[in-house]
Protein backbone atom coordinates (compact mmCIF):
# COMPACT_ATOMS: atom_id res chain seq x y z
CA UNK A 1 0.00 0.00 0.00
CA UNK A 2 1.35 3.44 -0.92
CA UNK A 3 1.35 6.31 1.57
CA UNK A 4 -0.89 8.13 -0.92
CA UNK A 5 -3.58 5.53 -0.25
CA UNK A 6 -3.61 6.16 3.49
CA UNK A 7 -6.15 8.58 4.97
CA UNK A 8 -4.81 11.93 6.09
CA UNK A 9 -4.18 12.30 9.80
CA UNK A 10 -6.42 14.74 11.65
CA UNK A 11 -3.34 16.59 12.91
CA UNK A 12 -2.06 17.09 9.37
CA UNK A 13 0.13 20.20 9.13
CA UNK A 14 -1.63 21.43 5.99
CA UNK A 15 -5.03 21.13 7.64
CA UNK A 16 -3.76 23.09 10.64
CA UNK A 17 -2.31 25.74 8.33
CA UNK A 18 -5.63 26.25 6.55
CA UNK A 19 -7.42 26.70 9.88
CA UNK A 20 -4.97 29.29 11.16
CA UNK A 21 -6.57 32.75 11.43
CA UNK A 22 -5.04 35.36 9.15
CA UNK A 23 -6.45 38.45 10.90
CA UNK A 24 -3.56 38.77 13.38
CA UNK A 25 -0.98 38.90 10.58
CA UNK A 26 0.33 42.19 9.21
CA UNK A 27 0.45 42.93 5.48
CA UNK A 28 4.20 42.22 5.54
CA UNK A 29 3.65 38.93 7.35
CA UNK A 30 0.98 37.97 4.82
CA UNK A 31 3.40 38.76 1.98
CA UNK A 32 6.10 36.63 3.60
CA UNK A 33 3.64 33.81 4.09
CA UNK A 34 2.65 33.97 0.42
CA UNK A 35 6.31 33.81 -0.64
CA UNK A 36 6.94 30.79 1.58
CA UNK A 37 3.82 29.01 0.33
CA UNK A 38 4.70 29.74 -3.32
CA UNK A 39 8.20 28.33 -2.76
CA UNK A 40 6.67 25.23 -1.16
CA UNK A 41 4.29 24.83 -4.12
CA UNK A 42 7.26 24.90 -6.52
CA UNK A 43 9.12 22.35 -4.37
CA UNK A 44 6.11 20.01 -4.38
CA UNK A 45 5.62 20.42 -8.16
CA UNK A 46 9.30 19.57 -8.77
CA UNK A 47 9.02 16.49 -6.55
CA UNK A 48 5.82 15.40 -8.30
CA UNK A 49 7.50 15.81 -11.68
CA UNK A 50 10.49 13.74 -10.58
CA UNK A 51 8.23 11.05 -9.11
CA UNK A 52 6.22 10.90 -12.32
CA UNK A 53 9.42 10.54 -14.36
CA UNK A 54 10.72 7.78 -12.10
CA UNK A 55 7.41 5.95 -12.31
CA UNK A 56 7.38 6.16 -16.11
CA UNK A 57 10.95 4.84 -16.30
CA UNK A 58 10.13 1.96 -13.95
CA UNK A 59 6.98 1.08 -15.90
CA UNK A 60 8.90 1.11 -19.17
CA UNK A 61 11.64 -1.04 -17.66
CA UNK A 62 9.25 -3.67 -16.34
CA UNK A 63 6.73 -3.49 -19.19
CA UNK A 64 5.82 -6.88 -20.54
CA UNK A 65 5.75 -7.20 -24.31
Amino acid sequence: MDDDDLPRRRDDVLAALTRQPLDPLSVDELGERIEILEAEIERVKAHRSAATSHKAVAEALFKKN
